[in-house]
């Protein structure tokens, strides 16, 4: 992978928001997973059931299986880490590049899945790092955005508008096309997997077969993944609204300005949903009315923003383009603290045992402390950070925009400490 294509993508997204942009007006379903059949020597992971989960990592989560880790997008785990965490094991991609998040599916042997943008998905071990397998999309049409699992099958759509859907061993078994390019990670309601596309629109197919259920067309580009709480998507649009769709109908029942446009994946919890812009700061916003419950606008400086937010507790946790890292309270929008990194931050960062993960497009990977923001550690990765970290058994994996998947545990099992 060379660097012209990110970069062209960086730059298309700049013009886009300098000239491109006019005025703007004044509970997942679960499934039933089955265990997969042996096909060429690889065997399809079960779901680890809560006692079989919690014998790995004293926890009972069932790993990070969605780009924000749930269908409410809070970007917060509720599992236990080591004390210390190392570098359990890396992988360099040959000329890869991954600007992607991973997820973690759990199992008698947990895998972690990522894509690359040169359109291929990759299955790695999770204990081991063992490449399990790797498929390479024809005209290597890249991924930008995470996979999504359930059902035993991985959900993922490309940068040429083709959404995806593959077995736990890396067979097509449907894909759609759209009209744009997809940024979008998919998301689920009851039979549906939803998904965003440049072209607008918001979809819902039939997870089982990829059949259109219905459409969704909003006011510009879609780039951010819908978040989904009880019969309700949100989804905020280059269009500069927070659109509010009633996922049974397939229509949208209200809107909220955002008065400016973004990619950042909205957070729910209860009655709230949050949400950053490019240009206009953050924005917490009461769905059940489509009031606006409070914004935040960093006095120093205009808050930008693409980094999706996290939220736990009282903490509403985002990486901005000004090399800070948020926290906002969540009833509020007081600011609860800031930390100042070395670079700007356009990962999302992962809120898991009272600790803040986040990387930054210098390389380095961070944790700070929840309550007050300090600084534990800090380890530099070969290549920018530009996905998000995700977490699961015991275990934090993360790559970078030169193609290095790297696997963080316990230093213990470790061949390199993070100071």
């Amino acid at each position: 992978m060379t660097v012209s294509r990110e970069t062209v993508r960086w730059v298309a997204w700049a013009a886009f928001m300098l000239g491109a942009v006019g005025p703007l007006p004044g509970q997942q379903a679960k499934g039933d997973p089955q265990t997969g059949k042996e096909t060429k020597g690889v065997v399809s992971p079960s779901i680890e059931t809560p006692s079989d989960s919690a014998k790995r990592a004293g926890s009972t989560e069932a790993g990070w299986l969605l780009f924000r880790g749930n269908a409410n997008s809070t970007g917060a785990a509720s599992g236990k880490l080591p004390a210390k965490l190392g570098v359990v094991w890396e992988h360099e991609i040959d000329q890869g590049a991954v600007e992607g998040t991973p997820i973690i599916v759990g199992g008698s042997q947990p895998r972690t899945y990522i894509g690359d943008l040169d359109g291929r998905i990759l299955a790695f071990d999770l204990d081991s790092g063992k490449l399990e397998w790797e498929i390479q999309l024809p005209d290597k049409l890249g991924f930008v955005t995470a996979p999504a699992f359930r059902n035993n099958r991985l959900y993922i759509g490309d940068i040429d508008g083709i959404f995806h859907c593959f077995d736990m061993n890396g067979k097509e078994l449907w894909k759609f096309t759209t009209d744009g390019e997809i940024d979008s990670s998919a998301n689920f309601y009851k039979d549906l997997v939803l998904f965003g596309s440049q072209d607008s629109k918001l979809y819902a197919l039939n997870a089982d077969t990829g059949d259109v259920v219905w459409e969704l067309e909003t006011g510009d580009q879609v780039r951010c993944s819908a978040t989904v709480i009880e019969n309700r998507a949100f989804v905020a649009g280059c269009d500069g609204s927070l659109h509010i769709i009633d996922l049974d109908q397939g229509k949208e029942v209200g809107s909220v300005v955002i008065e400016s446009p973004t990619g950042v994946t909205p957070a729910a919890r209860g009655d709230d949903v949050f949400v950053g812009t490019e240009q206009a700061g953050f924005y917490a916003i009461n769905w059940k009315t489509a009031q606006l419950k409070w914004k935040y606008d960093d006095p120093q400086g205009g808050l930008a923003t693409r980094s999706c937010p996290a939220i736990q507790g009282k903490h509403v946790v985002l990486g901005a383009n000004n090399r800070k890292v948020y926290s906002l309270n969540a009833e509020t929008g007081q600011v609860n603290w800031t930390t100042v990194l070395k670079s700007k931050i356009v990962s999302s960062p992962v809120i898991v045992d009272g600790r803040v993960l986040v990387g930054s497009t210098d390389g380095r990977f961070y944790e700070l402390n929840l309550e007050t923001g300090e600084i534990v550690w800090q380890k530099e990765l070969r290549g920018g950070i530009i996905g998000s970290p995700a977490v699961g058994f015991g275990r934090v994996v993360i790559a970078t925009d030169r193609g290095v998947v790297y696997c963080l545990g316990d230093k213990d099992a470790s061949k390199q400490d993070i100071p």
